[in-house]
């Protein structure tokens, strides 16, 4: 691979919210993933990084997906360096940003809970088990 997608590879390691995993897909492109919970996810091809907030739905009880949600697209070929370092930084506040507005305290706890793993506006699955007495 060339400098500047080495450079990239770098670079998205180090801008993501903590932690971050990378995984290279079947068809080479590289998925990064941000944050704990989640919060951005970025895939970076042989032409291009797409920056998507995370998101998903649960499929079942049991069995979550991932769903993200494209914010922006970028060429990375054809953009010049310092144009794309900053192009990026923002795709990735912006994802990081919209995430995070999703979030919601939970009356109960009190803990910053993703969408995903609420209950009910305002209560996360932890507490709106142990309000209704339930047992696992």
């Amino acid at each position: 691979m060339s400098e500047r997608y080495e450079q990239l590879l770098a670079f998205l390691g180090s801008q993501l919210p903590p932690p971050v995993t990378q995984h290279t897909e079947a068809d080479g492109d590289v998925r990064f993933v941000g944050g704990d919970p989640a919060e951005v996810v970025v895939v970076l091809t042989e032409s291009s990084v797409v920056v998507s907030e995370f998101a998903g739905v649960w499929q079942t009880p049991m069995k979550f997906a991932a769903k993200p949600r494209p914010i922006g697209l970028l060429k990375w070929r054809r953009v010049p360096e310092n144009a794309l370092w900053t192009a990026l930084s923002a795709l990735i506040k912006g994802a990081r940003d919209a995430r995070l507005a999703r979030f919601q305290v939970c009356r109960y706890c009190e803990r910053n809970t993703a969408p995903e793993w609420l209950h009910d506006a305002g209560v996360c699955q932890s507490c709106a088990n142990e309000q209704s007495g339930a047992i696992h």
